[in-house]
C-alpha cells in the first residue's frame, strides 16, 4: 500500500513543539540549529520555550511550524520502509512538503515564510479583514451564503475546504459576519470565528501574492521528488518550473484539502503519515474517508506506528 506524508499548517503550533523531537535525534537538532543560523535569531527557544504570544505572531509561526515539521521529517526520513508516492501540505504546510521533497532547500524554505507571513499579514489593515470556521453544511450552499453576504460590493469567500461539512471563509469582516447571520438563519451546525490576523486565501491577500511572486524568483527550485500535490488546484506537481506559479496562486485561492486528500487516494495513496506539530490533518483525513489509514509522527513516541505504516501494515 502506497502512502504520503502531510504537513502541517497554521493553528498547530504549541510551546514544546520539536523539543523532544531534537534531543532524540542528531537530524532534528541540527535542523533547529539551521533555522537559527537562517533566521538570525532563535526560533527554536520560541519553539521549546515560548512565550505562546510570541509563537502565535504570524511571521513567527510560519517559520516556527515549518521548522518543526522538517525537523520531524529528517528524524522520521531513514526510518521508513518504503519511500512515499506524494507529498502535501496544508497552506503553510505546502512549504514543509517541498523542503522534505528537496524541491526548496531549507533555509530558503524557513526564510520565505517568515517573509510570507509578513506579507499575509500587511496585506490587510489589523482588524478590518476576519475569518470563521462553518461547520455542518456542504460547499454549494456555502458558496451560496458568500455570494449573497458579498453582494452589496463587499468580500466574504470559502478560503479552505477542510473536510465534508468543514469550510472556512475568510473576507472583510462585516462581510464575515453577515455570512454568519445567514449560515445560521438555514440551518447551519456551528459557526467558530477563528483568532487569526488577517484574512488568507482570499483575493484580499492579492498584495501578498505579488510580494511572494518576487521574493520566490529569487529562489532556486527543483523538481519536487515525490510528486506534490498542490494546495491551489489538488493536481500534482512534478516539475520545478510549476512550483513557483503553484505557490504564488496559493496565496489568494482557497486550500483545496478535501480535493487534495482524494486526489492522492484515487492516485493510490491508501495511508497517511502526517508530520510535524499536532494531529489536526489526522483527523480532517479520517473525516475525508473513513478507510484511509493515518498515523502522526511529531515526537519519538510515534516512531514504530510511523514506520509500520510505511511499511504497509495497519497501526
Amino acid at each position: 500500500m502506497s502512502f504520503a506524508l502531510v504537513f502541517p499548517g497554521q493553528g498547530s503550533q504549541s510551546v514544546g513543539m520539536g523539543k523532544e523531537l531534537a534531543l532524540w535525534s542528531a537530524a532534528a537538532r541540527q535542523t533547529f540549529e539551521e533555522a537559527d543560523d537562517a533566521l538570525g535569531f532563535s526560533i527554536s527557544r520560541l519553539c521549546f520555550e515560548g512565550p505562546e504570544e510570541g509563537l502565535k505572531l504570524t511571521e513567527n509561526t510560519q517559520p516556527a511550524i515549518l521548522t518543526a515539521s522538517v525537523a520531524a521529517f529528517r528524524a522520521l526520513a531513514p526510518n521508513l520502509e518504503t519511500p512515499p508516492e506524494f507529498v502535501a501540505g496544508h497552506s503553510l504546510g505546502e512549504y514543509s512538503a517541498l523542503a522534505a521533497a528537496g524541491s526548496m532547500g531549507f533555509a530558503d524554505a524557513v526564510r520565505t515564510v517568515r517573509e510570507r507571513g509578513r506579507a499575509m499579514q500587511e496585506a490587510v489593515p489589523a482588524g478590518k479583514g476576519s475569518m470563521a470556521a462553518l461547520l455542518g453544511m456542504e460547499r454549494e450552499e456555502i458558496l451560496s451564503i458568500c455570494a449573497e453576504a458579498s453582494s452589496e460590493g463587499g468580500l466574504v469567500t470559502p478560503a479552505n475546504f477542510n473536510a465534508p461539512g468543514q469550510i472556512v471563509v475568510a473576507g472583510w469582516s462585516a462581510d464575515v459576519k453577515r455570512a454568519i447571520g445567514l449560515f445560521k438563519e438555514r440551518g447551519g451546525k456551528m459557526a467558530v470565528d477563528l483568532p487569526v490576523s488577517a484574512p488568507f486565501h482570499c483575493s484580499l491577500m492579492e498584495p501578498a501574492a505579488r510580494r511572494m511572486e518576487k521574493i520566490l524568483a529569487d529562489i532556486h527550485i527543483d523538481s519536487p521528488n515525490p510528486v506534490l500535490i498542490n494546495n491551489a488546484k489538488a493536481l500534482p506537481i512534478g516539475k520545478a518550473r510549476e512550483v513557483v506559479p503553484s505557490l504564488v496562486a496559493q496565496v489568494t485561492s482557497p486550500v483545496l484539502w478535501e480535493d487534495s486528500v482524494r486526489k492522492m487516494i484515487t492516485e493510490g495513496a491508501g495511508a497517511f503519515i502526517e508530520v510535524g506539530p499536532g494531529k489536526v490533518l489526522a483527523g480532517l483525513i479520517r473525516r475525508i474517508d473513513r478507510n484511509a489509514t493515518v498515523a502522526s509522527f511529531g515526537s519519538p513516541q510515534d516512531l514504530d506506528s510511523a514506520v509500520g505504516l510505511s511499511g504497509g501494515r495497519n497501526v
